[in-house]
């Protein structure tokens, strides 16, 4: 009798279960001249974009087990005021390897996500979140996989499905749910 006495279990990370992963560029910030850019804030419209793309987690049934977030002023507040707009996080976690990160350096902090995490939210920047979105996406002809490789500004934001586990995440593993750009 599979799973009875005396019987290994199976460990849960070597299941192969669907997971969700949201790539979230940061919101409209401030311009750099202004300030250091690790430092830049988010501009009016940056703030009510970021509670629109808290919104849409929402209403898309997107809860987080884990948001990995870039320590830079503006991607902090992109996710400040994204849980403003009623998006959810078990935990965060602030990593200064997605800050100016391109897709393989993302790539490998994805990687370390905890096998039990479902839902993992990435907060970054471009031009390495919108690479790494079309790395992973499977190759597709769909209106939200063209509208991604030609555009993905402030706030864009893309939900993948797969089945692998994160460490073992990989260029065309993931179905394109979604692609927004949400606005406030």
């Amino acid at each position: 009798m599979p799973g009875g006495y005396g019987e290994a279990m199976a460990d849960p990370s070597d299941l192969l279960i669907d997971r969700t992963l949201v790539l979230l560029r940061h919101a409209k910030a401030v311009p750099p001249e202004t300030m250091p850019d690790l430092d830049r804030t988010l501009s009016d419209r940056g703030r009510a974009d970021a509670a629109a793309a808290g919104r849409y987690l929402v209403a898309q049934g997107i809860e987080a087990d884990l948001v990995l977030c870039s320590p830079s002023t503006r991607t902090r507040q992109t996710w400040k005021y994204a849980a403003e707009g009623g998006a959810t996080a078990a935990d965060v976690w602030y990593d200064r390897r997605i800050y100016n990160a391109d897709s393989d350096e993302l790539l490998a902090v994805i990687h370390e996500a905890p096998a039990e995490a479902r839902t993992v939210i990435l907060v970054g920047h471009g031009p390495g979140v919108p690479w790494l979105a079309d790395e992973l996406a499977l190759d597709g002809t769909s209106p939200e996989r063209v509208e991604l490789t030609r555009k993905y500004p402030t706030t864009g934001l893309a939900v993948l499905h797969h089945q692998s586990r994160w460490a073992d995440l990989a260029a065309n593993d993931c179905d394109l749910v979604s692609y927004t750009v949400p606005r406030g």
